[in-house]
């Protein structure tokens, strides 16, 4: 075989690698999508390997070959990252409206696609999503706060601050109150802010 006959043996193989990796990703991330709407519709306890395979409309063995199990998938489904800003440099006056317009405009693109909100859905029957909730405020709200209130004070009114995003998350997004569905947007970022303002006043 001729230099140039290797080389284009080399570059199809490249290729047709590259494609079978862009054809696993895609699955990949078709899959976590099904089972992020699966878990938030159904929680953890009704949610099926065989209906996720469905929603993506694939074989369940597909699912099988990329997670394993179902408490595998729901560990990757649920991978959450806040994506808080730095509140470090944020004045107090401004934290608490800073930190709920996050949230809102987090919530707002796609809340069935959301990890944090499935974890909230699925925490309240299964201990394993109520460990991860947790640790997901000890190890991201509960440093940020303390960034830009001091590690005393941030421990402090962590679950507080928590308190009225997880309330905001369960009314609007997950139980859809028409009250909160009402409103906007804007709206909701306004009558939030003073709540929680006063709390953080509140707790010296």
């Amino acid at each position: 075989m001729t230099r140039d006959g290797v080389d284009g043996v080399a570059g199809e193989t490249g290729v047709a690698g590259a494609a079978g990796e862009t054809r696993g990703g895609q699955t990949k991330a078709a899959i976590l999508r099904a089972a992020r709407e699966r878990f938030a519709a159904q929680g953890y306890e009704r949610t099926t390997i065989r209906g996720v395979a469905a929603d993506a409309g694939i074989d369940p063995s597909m699912v099988m070959r990329y997670f394993g199990s179902k408490e595998r998938l729901f560990d990757a489904a649920l991978a959450v990252d806040l994506r808080l800003p730095d509140l470090a440099g944020v004045a107090e006056g401004e934290l608490a409206q800073v930190l709920v317009r996050h949230f809102v405009e987090r919530w707002e693109g796609d809340p069935a696609d959301d990890a944090l909100l499935v974890l909230l859905r699925s925490a309240v029957t299964n201990e394993a999503a109520a460990a991860r909730m947790r640790e997901v405020f000890a190890g991201q709200v509960a440093p940020g706060l303390a960034a830009a209130l001091g590690a005393e004070r941030g421990a402090r009114v962590a679950g507080l601050v928590s308190t009225h995003l997880l309330g905001l998350a369960l009314t609007r997004y997950l139980l859809r109150l028409p009250p909160m569905t009402a409103l906007s947007p804007e709206a909701v970022v306004a009558s939030l802010t003073p709540a929680l303002e006063a709390t953080l006043r509140s707790t010296p």
